[in-house]
């Protein structure tokens, strides 16, 4: 491991600013949502840019031809109102269908395409997609240059280190990427062996980095403005994408932009304003997926809003009883108005 959270001076040492390039975009700041299925859906994305993401990128959508127009792919790739770039994440193993599918979420507005070979679910790598396509550097070039050849807008690539620790093959990957006309490496710090567990290395991500000239953007574990500091000053990295700590606070991208500007407070905002910025991302939800799938998609949420929330985790059990938005809205005003917090 190259970081500790707690590195004496380094965490409060500047970190060099730069111009980043992402083709012909230009990122405003260093701090990326990550892709994450069932969560960064267009509301979420909204409101992790009106926080100062710079670039948040939706769930990712299959390459099968045949799911190109089923209602969940169709609801992810709804773009209607979407601020800022509108990146998709495509997955699959088949040069041909990603092709397509790039140009089918191109046709429907994307902006920019990131190619997924770093879900490490068993399910996706069963079906030899994800991070499994990491053992297979032939497949893995091919792949990409379908991609890049069928699109005319930038395309990415995320990644894991490798699928192992024997076999951690990222700066290859790293440089297949570059020459196959890749715009920017995302890198999550573990292989695919690792899952979740133990903790994030950025080693690899920095020898990575001092390989290729294409932007580098680092991941995992990343999940406080010190932290964020810390690993862009030691792994050169142009950028880092943030993840599962984004969940239940959106705010976190206005923290670390406040420290990267070299603003020592890192509070998240007052408990009625973090209140009222849970109602505005359930209102989101209401109206992306209806009544019905947006009072659970809701639910989801707002389990991971209550430790943000200083509230009791009981108080899950009584908004997951409502069945309407009207009453889950009216429920989280009571709550707010009620001074439960502790």
């Amino acid at each position: 491991m190259l970081i500790s959270e707690t590195s004496g001076v380094s965490q409060h040492a500047r970190v060099e600013k730069r111009v980043i390039h992402i083709g012909n975009f230009i990122l405003e700041n260093p701090f990326l949502l990550a892709p994450m299925a069932g969560i960064t859906d267009r509301p979420f994305r909204n409101l992790c840019r009106s926080f100062g993401a710079a670039l948040a990128y939706c769930e990712m959508i299959s390459s099968n031809p045949r799911l190109q127009n089923d209602r969940k792919t169709l609801i992810r790739t709804n773009h209607s109102g979407e601020s800022g770039i509108r990146a998709v994440q495509i997955l699959g193993n088949d040069p041909g269908d990603m092709a397509e599918a790039a140009r089918i979420n191109v046709d429907r507005g994307a902006d920019l395409i990131d190619i997924n070979m770093g879900c490490p679910a068993k399910k996706v790598c069963r079906k030899a997609a994800g991070s499994s396509l990491l053992r297979d550097e032939r497949l893995v070039a091919e792949i990409l240059a379908a991609v890049v050849g069928a699109v005319n807008v930038p395309v990415t690539l995320k990644i894991r280190t490798g699928w192992d620790t024997h076999t951690r093959n990222a700066l290859r990957i790293g440089q297949i990427a570059e020459s196959e006309g890749i715009r920017a490496l995302t890198i999550h710090g573990r292989t695919r062996a690792c899952g979740f567990s133990g903790e994030a290395e950025y080693r690899t991500i920095s020898d990575v980095k001092a390989s290729i000239k294409i932007p580098v953007i680092a991941n995992g574990d990343i999940h406080h403005p010190d932290k964020a500091m810390a690993v862009l000053r030691e792994t050169g990295a142009d950028a880092v994408m943030i993840g599962r700590a984004a969940l239940g606070q959106p705010w976190l991208f206005a923290l670390m932009n406040r420290k990267f500007s070299g603003i020592s407070s890192s509070e998240p905002p007052p408990r009625a304003e973090r209140f009222h910025i849970v109602a505005r991302h359930l209102e989101g939800l209401y109206d992306l997926y209806g009544e019905f799938q947006g009072i659970r998609v809701a639910r989801k949420h707002l389990g991971w809003y209550l430790d943000h929330l200083e509230l009791p985790v009981e108080l899950k059990a009584d908004f997951n009883r409502q069945t309407t938005s009207m009453d889950q809205l009216a429920l989280l005003r009571a709550i707010s108005e009620s001074g439960k917090a502790s």
